[in-house]
């Protein structure tokens, strides 16, 4: 996931070389050579990601986080902090001062690479929440409070039973939250009910090498553990699969000896963001639930789709970054009906919308416009993933029937999708029904060339 970085340092040379890597990626990039700079155009552009350098003129990265964590509407863009050598006590100082990682130079680029996308991950899906906190608004909901009541809970995972021992040991007195060991088979089997840990730490090898790294995954595709926060240890030696753990899931990765005050200091941000987010995703839910979703389906209904589209569109053309948009529509749908009942028809619907659901991303839309007929809209996604994405989510509805569990039978169905794609310099005054009705025409086109095929809009660039 591509973004927008903005980097920190006083020698023009570093920035340069920085700027070349995260370029290659597609990042945007730009550029502050002191601290009233870097605030003056992180207000400016609101980045997704911020890198400082420690002899940055203006009291370097601890005045330049400490002033970004005391601005409300930069408090929450992560901060990576770069030192020019390994240094603990200059590490601790500079996650004290709230910064989200600190690397040492020489940078490994694949390392580097790996934490930005991660950071910008976790930042977009922020962003999201909020973009939903201002449609609840706009609909007429109260903003959402985030009274916390209780503490977080945190699950240690260790290799041995003994390392456990030390790694709670090195908590206590550092943190008021819950601490539990546990082992990797009870996580797997107590993490699907009520009370599952907000935090897991876990080590990287448990029984065999990156089975601690699996563990991460597993607990990432589960609905009561996604959401939880992720602290990789990596024994001395281990640290060459952390590159990997933060492309798996990991929201930090702790490596050599076990460092509980480092520890602790790392919860001390990522733990009451975990509980805002949560008290943020649950209050939304509901209130979102009762105006704005559609009841059969549970998806968001044409009138949060259109809310939602404009903060999406909006936000590409401010970044130039190009966002899709799809209209889908089952083919022959009334056949169903006819043939099978309403309560069959019903049931196509719920299982065509889980099936579209798991395979989007989190931050991606998905509506029923009404009817068979579905939205979706990608941000940050161009003509070439568009293309995959359409076909994948054809293929997810027709490559298999669907079951019907009142009647016993397995319907089959197929998928017509229209595409559009807003880039940088196109399309650029359209209004976002016009986007709809250009996806919708193309739909049709899909329609009348036989059924079950994806369109793309026609537009010059």
């Amino acid at each position: 996931m591509s973004g927008c970085v903005l980097i920190a340092d006083d020698v023009a040379t570093n920035r340069i070389i920085l700027k070349v890597k995260l370029a290659a990626s597609r990042h945007e990039v730009v550029q502050a050579d002191n601290v009233d700079a870097l605030l003056e155009l992180a207000e400016r552009h609101l980045p997704d990601l911020i890198i400082l350098t420690q002899h940055l003129p203006g009291g370097g990265i601890m005045a330049a986080c400490k002033k970004l964590r005391a601005n409300p509407e930069l408090n929450a863009i992560p901060v990576i902090a770069v030192l020019p050598v390994q240094d603990r006590s200059d590490r601790l100082t500079c996650l004290k001062a709230g910064a989200d990682e600190v690397l040492a130079k020489p940078l490994d680029e694949i390392a580097l690479l790996a934490l930005v996308r991660n950071l910008i991950r976790t930042r977009s899906t922020y962003n999201e929440l909020l973009r939903k906190q201002a449609i609840a608004q706009e609909f007429g909901f109260g903003e959402v409070t985030h009274g916390f009541t209780r503490q977080a809970r945190i699950a240690l995972v260790p290799k041995t039973r003994e390392a456990g021992f030390s790694w709670r040991a090195g908590l206590v007195g550092q943190t008021s939250a819950e601490v539990k060991m546990l082992t990797k088979a009870e996580v797997l089997d107590n993490s699907e009910g009520e009370g599952t840990a907000d935090i897991f730490v876990i080590s990287a090898c448990l029984s065999q090498e990156s089975d601690g790294l699996h563990l991460v995954s597993e607990l990432r595709s589960r609905p009561t553990t996604r959401h939880a926060v992720m602290v990789v240890h990596f024994a001395s030696g281990e640290g060459k699969l952390a590159t990997m753990a933060l492309d798996m899931g990991a929201d930090a990765v702790l490596d050599g000896d076990y460092d509980g005050e480092e520890l602790s200091i790392r919860l001390g941000r990522l733990a009451p963001r975990k509980l805002e987010t949560d008290a943020l995703r649950s209050s939304l839910d509901k209130q979102l639930s009762l105006a704005m979703t559609d009841p059969l389906t549970g998806l968001y209904n044409r009138r949060y789709a259109q809310s939602y589209l404009k903060r999406i569109a909006q936000s590409a053309q401010s970044r130039r970054q190009p966002f899709t948009l799809m209209v889908l529509d089952l083919d022959r749908f009334k056949l169903v009906n006819d043939r099978f009942g309403h309560v069959v028809g019903d049931e196509v619907l719920i299982e065509v919308a889980k099936r579209l659901k798991a395979s989007l991303r989190e931050v991606d839309l998905l509506a029923r416009l009404g009817g068979e007929e579905f939205l979706i809209a990608l941000p940050e996604t161009g003509d070439q993933e568009a293309a995959r994405a359409a076909e994948r989510l054809r293929r997810v509805v027709g490559d298999q029937a669907i079951h019907s569990p009142s009647r016993g039978v397995n319907v089959p169905v197929t998928l017509s999708i229209g595409v559009f794609v807003s880039g940088e310099n196109r399309n650029s005054r359209l209004h976002i029904d016009q986007m709809i009705d250009r996806a919708d025409r193309a739909l049709y086109t899909s329609k009348a060339d036989g059924r079950n095929q994806i369109t793309f809009v026609k537009s010059a660039a």
